[in-house]
Order: C-alpha cells, then sequence, then structure tokens
C-alpha cells in the first residue's frame, strides 16, 4: 500500500489520506528518526551547529510535518476511525519526544556546544535554539533518575491521551443535542439570519422547519434574540452542561473524572521536576517570572473592573424590570435583554450589522488591510489539495513579488469540526539545502456559513475573530528566521503568543479599516456614517463585565494549579464558584458545569496560561497606541511593527522585541482606555 503521508514533499494531499495510513505512517518515521539520531550523535564528535542542532531540526520538521494534517483532519473533519488512528498514535509520540527530552548523550552533546568555541560564534537565533533546547531538557526530566524517568513518561503519556479524550467529549456531547422546531413561534425574536441556518440544519437532513443546535452560529441568535424564556433556557442549558454527567449524550462524554486525572498528574509530574506545582512549572517558558506576579496583575485588574461590571449588570436587572416587568433573571437572560438594553442605547445590534459584512468584503478587506501594513500581496491559489470544497488556498507575497508563506482558510461551522477558531501550524520557517522552505497555516474558525447562493454575512463578532486569528497566522508567516525552533511562533513565550492576534482586532474598529471590509451586500454601498458612530459608541458596552469574565477564567485556572492538593480531591467546580464569588457579578444556576468544557486548560495548551490573554493584551493595546499616534495605516510604524515583532518570532525575548517596537516598556493603562474601564476604580 502505498501511502500519501510519507510520499508528500510539498503541500499535504488532504484528498487521498485516510485513517488506514496513518499509524503506519507514524510508526516509520519514528523507526527512522530513532535511527538517525542514533547516527547524528556518531557523527557529532565534537558538536557543531551543522552536525548536531541542524540534522535533529531536519529530522523532526520531517515528522511535524507528517504528523500536522493528521491532527487537523482529526480537528477539522473528525471520524471514528480517523479518531481511532490519531488516538492509537498518541502514546507512540508522547513516548517519542520524552525518550528525545530525557536523552542524556544528547543533552551532554547539546551543552558541549553551548560550552564549546563554536556558541559565541552562532547568531543569535541559532543560540537561543540550543538555550531552549537545554532548559527543555530539564522540564523533561533529563536529570532525573531512571525510575522518575520511566513515571515522568507514563504521566506524559497518559496526558497526551487524556488531553485527546477531554476535547472528544466536548465534540461529542456538543453534537449529541439538538432540537427540531416546526413552529415559528416558538423561534420569534430570532432574525432571519439565524432562521436561515436553522433551516439549512434541517433541509442537509430532510426534514421541515428548523434545526437547532450548539454550534456558535446557532446558539448564540437563541441566546440573544430568541423571545421565548423556555427555549432560552433549554439551550442553555444543554451548552452549559457540555461533557458532564448530566449534559448532551450524558455519563458517556462526562469530563469530571478526566479534569481529576489531568490536574493530578500535571502535579506529579511538576513536582518530580522538583516545582511546588504546574503554575510554577508553566512559568518556566513565560514572561511572567512568579505565580505570584501573575496573580497580583490578574486580581489587579478585577480590582480595577468589578466595580464597573457590578454596575454594568445592575442597569441590566434594571432595564428588564422597567421595561419588561422581569423582576429576576437568570443566566439565559442576561444576553437576551443586554442586547434589548444595548439596543436602547445605542440603537445597534450585530444583527443590523451583519448586512455590512458579506464574507465577499470582508476577507478581500482582511488582506487588503494587511497589504498596506505589511508591505505584502495575497494571492488566492487554485487546485490546491484541500480537505472540504470551502475550504481555500492562498499565497502571501513579499515587496519583492517573491512567495513568503501560504495558508488554508476553513470559514465556516459544519458537524464533526472542532469548535472555536485557531491558527494552526502546517509547516514553518527553515533553512533547507536549496533554500527557505516557506511556511505555511491552517487558519480554522467556525462562523455562519453561506445560505443558499448568497455570500456568508458575518457578524462584526466574527469579522474580529477572523482578524484575531489571522494576526496569529501573520506571526507565522512573515517571520525571516531561517531556524525552525525560533521563526514564527515557534519559541515565543506564551504569554506574549496573542500579542499579534490582538493587536489585528484593532483594525475592524477603524473607519479607514472599515471601508476596506465592509460594504451592504446588496448594494455594495459603505456603512452610513451614522451605523459606524452608533457601533463604536457601542464598543465598550458592558466591557467590564467582559473583563471580569476573562478574569474569571484566568483565575481559576492559575488557582486550579496553583493550590491543587493530593491529598484533597481536585473539587474542580468548588474552585470555580469560589473564584466567581471574589470576581463574577452574574451568578449561574447549579446545573452549571462550564469547567466540563474548558477545552483551552484540559487540552489546549494553556493549563495555567489563560492568564495569557490579558497579559498579552497589555502588550497588544499598547502597540496598537502607536498606531493611534501615527496613523492607523502609517508605513513606518508598520514596518517597525513587522521588522521588531513578526518576523524576529522567538529568536529573542518578546519584552525586548516589545521595547524594540515601542521604545519602552508596556503600559497598562492603554488597555484599560480600549476597554472602558474607568482607571479611578479599584486599587492602583
Amino acid at each position: 500500500m502505498t501511502n500519501p503521508l510519507l510520499e508528500f514533499q510539498d503541500l499535504p494531499p488532504f484528498s487521498q489520506i485516510r485513517a488506514e495510513h496513518v499509524e503506519p505512517a507514524v510508526d516509520a518515521l519514528l523507526a527512522e528518526n530513532r535511527s538517525q539520531l542514533r547516527q547524528i550523535l556518531e557523527r557529532a564528535v565534537p558538536p557543531t551547529w551543522s552536525n548536531l542542532m541542524q540534522p535533529l531540526e531536519a529530522m523532526n520538521d520531517r515528522l511535524a510535518r507528517v504528523w500536522s494534517p493528521i491532527g487537523h483532519l482529526n480537528a477539522v473533519l473528525n471520524s471514528d476511525e480517523l479518531r481511532t488512528a490519531y488516538t492509537a498514535c498518541l502514546p507512540k509520540l508522547s513516548d517519542y519526544w520524552t525518550e528525545l527530552g530525557q536523552h542524556e548523550t544528547l543533552c551532554t552533546a547539546c551543552q558541549a556546544l553551548r560550552d564549546g568555541p563554536e556558541y559565541a560564534q552562532l547568531d543569535r537565533p541559532r543560540q537561543r535554539v540550543v538555550d531552549n533546547a537545554l532548559r527543555d531538557f530539564r522540564l523533561s526530566g533529563v536529570d532525573l533518575d531512571a525510575a522518575k524517568k520511566d513515571r515522568y513518561r507514563i504521566i506524559s503519556e497518559q496526558l497526551s491521551q487524556l488531553g485527546s479524550n477531554f476535547s472528544d467529549n466536548v465534540l461529542d456531547s456538543t453534537n449529541a443535542w439538538q432540537k427540531h422546531v416546526t413552529s415559528r413561534t416558538l423561534l420569534s425574536g430570532l432574525p432571519e439570519s439565524a432562521l436561515a441556518v436553522a433551516r439549512q440544519n434541517a433541509e442537509r437532513l430532510e426534514l421541515d422547519g428548523w434545526l437547532l443546535n450548539l454550534d456558535l452560529p446557532c446558539y448564540l441568535p437563541v441566546m440573544t434574540f430568541a423571545d421565548d424564556r423556555g427555549l432560552r433556557r433549554e439551550l442553555y442549558e444543554a451548552f452549559a452542561t457540555r461533557a458532564s454527567e448530566r449534559g448532551p449524550g450524558g455519563a458517556q462524554f462526562d469530563n469530571t473524572d478526566i479534569m481529576d486525572r489531568i490536574l493530578a498528574l500535571r502535579h506529579e509530574r511538576a513536582r518530580l521536576l522538583g516545582f511546588s506545582n504546574h503554575a510554577e512549572r508553566s512559568l518556566a517558558t513565560k514572561m511572567a517570572e512568579s505565580p505570584e506576579q501573575v496573580l497580583t496583575f490578574l486580581e489587579d485588574l478585577a480590582a480595577r473592573s468589578r466595580p464597573q461590571a457590578q454596575r454594568e449588570y445592575d442597569a441590566v436587572l434594571e432595564f428588564a424590570r422597567t421595561n419588561h416587568g422581569v423582576e429576576n433573571i437568570e443566566s439565559w437572560d442576561v444576553m437576551y435583554f443586554s442586547e434589548k438594553l444595548r439596543q436602547s442605547e445605542f440603537a445597534i445590534s450585530q444583527e443590523e450589522l451583519r448586512p455590512y459584512f458579506p464574507e465577499n468584503r470582508v476577507v478581500p478587506g482582511l488582506f487588503s488591510v494587511a497589504e498596506r501594513l505589511f508591505r505584502i500581496r495575497i494571492r488566492p491559489l487554485t487546485g490546491v489539495d484541500v480537505w472540504h470544497p470551502d475550504v481555500r488556498a492562498y499565497e502571501v507575497l513579499d515587496d519583492s513579488g517573491d512567495r513568503q508563506a501560504l495558508f488554508y482558510l476553513d470559514l465556516y461551522a459544519r458537524p464533526k469540526k472542532r469548535g472555536g477558531a485557531w491558527m494552526d501550524e502546517c509547516r514553518c520557517r527553515r533553512g533547507i539545502a536549496d533554500g527557505v522552505q516557506t511556511p505555511v497555516a491552517y487558519l480554522t474558525c467556525n462562523f455562519t456559513p453561506p445560505v443558499g447562493d448568497r455570500a456568508a454575512l458575518f457578524t462584526h463578532n466574527e469579522v474580529t475573530t477572523l482578524f484575531h486569528e489571522f494576526g496569529h497566522g501573520l506571526h507565522h508567516m512573515l517571520t525571516r528566521i531561517d531556524v525552525a525552533g525560533v521563526s514564527g511562533i515557534n519559541g515565543v513565550e506564551w504569554d506574549a503568543v496573542e500579542l499579534p492576534s490582538q493587536f489585528m482586532e484593532n483594525w475592524c474598529w477603524e473607519r479607514a479599516a472599515l471601508d476596506m471590509i465592509s460594504g451592504h451586500h446588496e448594494t455594495g454601498l459603505p456603512m452610513p456614517a451614522r451605523l459606524l458612530e452608533r457601533m463604536q459608541a457601542a464598543r465598550n458596552f458592558q466591557a467590564a463585565m467582559t473583563m471580569v469574565r476573562q478574569l474569571e477564567f484566568a483565575l481559576f485556572d492559575f488557582v486550579l494549579h496553583r493550590d491543587y492538593d493530593p491529598q484533597v480531591p481536585a473539587r474542580v467546580l468548588d474552585t470555580w464558584h469560589r473564584v466567581r464569588e471574589r470576581v463574577a457579578v452574574v451568578a449561574v444556576p447549579a446545573f452549571n458545569r462550564f469547567p466540563n468544557a474548558f477545552t483551552h486548560i484540559f487540552s489546549g495548551g494553556y493549563a495555567a496560561g489563560y492568564y495569557s490573554y490579558k497579559w498579552a493584551e497589555v502588550l497588544s493595546a499598547d502597540a496598537f497606541s502607536a498606531f493611534e499616534e501615527n496613523g492607523v495605516f502609517d508605513t513606518a510604524t508598520g514596518e517597525a511593527f513587522l521588522h521588531n515583532v513578526l518576523e524576529v518570532g522567538g529568536s529573542r525575548d518578546a519584552m525586548e522585541s516589545f521595547i524594540a517596537f515601542r521604545g519602552r516598556s508596556p503600559s497598562i493603562d492603554p488597555l484599560l482606555r480600549h476597554s472602558g474601564i474607568e482607571t479611578q476604580a479599584g486599587s492602583g
């Protein structure tokens, strides 16, 4: 049997990849890599960059390029067969990476390179790769005795499997719920765009009426606009209990025990390595220097934000009472009455904006914004093998017309596709024998799909999400570093990796950019000035409520990992409720099981790192303030951000990159200003 995973040289042959190809390809590559490693170590005497680090990079890049389409397909085109094959490979890959991280001979060779005369002659990116490798050997347990090394290996293997199980349960529980509706009355209040999506869902299954599900393009409109309180509660409860004992699908998808086991194993692994807890271990690869620094940062933001958040929530309560006669609102009422209040105060809604954001204006407009800022050109590619008919491919050209990168764009929600939005690496930039391997990115979203022959119409929130993910993509694609370990997002401290993504969101609010990304889907006319004014006036509506909600997630994550005690049951829900008592202003019902579907921290790489969103937002808000000072399309400022942040990737400390761009250390004031937080509230 020919195996397309072992034969492709350029872009993945997605249409040819089958589940039966996965395990044989991974087995073959792991065996090949182990053999190559022995040969590399035999030749690396004395170790140099060219005889040690360079062949190691090539060896692991080959594995990464094969595993990347496998993991991606498992996320965007999930099937039982592919999931089985993917899951079977997880322990094998975990063992391989642990084996590599604990390889004493390899570590000794890297240390010899670090201590030898060649190190001083290496450029800074290569020095950083060597230094990071030595750090990662320690974090992989290279100094442990044999018994502890074996235990570390077992823990890592189990964590890899449990994280995958957690994500699978969230996906399966989400897909397990749907509601067939035949009465239009029940859907009163829903905008036509949401009704069209629900109608299309039903038509796919040859059903009459409408089919509701828990995908965000369906769930959010129901929670925001549906007049039927019972319907809102029904969807809220299904969504809020996903992957729990009382959620859709019931106990078969319950993540409760998985969460407890993940926390126990993370804590044990951290202790093996000499850390007090997983939070400490997490910070070994981040900008923040200590758990205390993280908690002080989060609690200070909470102190500044919570009083205003309470006032914002009180305004919703008063509005519901005065204008709708509802004395006690519940969690499933908050979005509904908040939207009514927003329309009352600003005469604006996401649905009123949707006609001005057709996909055929938003996507080309996004590209135009990036082209003006960073002197690139983006062109569609034809004839590229993709995993779904909706997916499109593009190339990025630099200002000389040379290809700098490629990316795939997968915009719409659909069954068997993991929820959320993300950028991931298909392949990274690195130097190769005949030049440079161009980086390739996956940009994945779950937006409202097109209905019939009409272009998809996006909410402004969806547009902002697209800009966010494209910012990650630019970080990956515009790097000029030719060493894989620190090119693009590789090697960037995790709490700085959100800087370019949050930075790009700002252009979604600027008239000069909105003229490029918006236009009425029927007439093509630009957004009226009065509508834009109302949109901008409403930008910080409930900004403090949004802030404390993010702080709730960040504090819950960090406290959960810092304070874990193996002598006490994990009590995940108890920890969440304790954090909410200090930070949140909106009560949730006892049945809410938010942690059970918190994929960011249990399967998405943000464990004891969710605070990174707010940490990086300080950087991104301050970075954008330079454009506020000089002009949102100021060429010199755009090139400065490109050269000092995007191009350098992880080749130096993120703080050094920020200071090189901004000329000083970051200030929190732009974040508070952009978020509409009154700076006099709370403590300093």
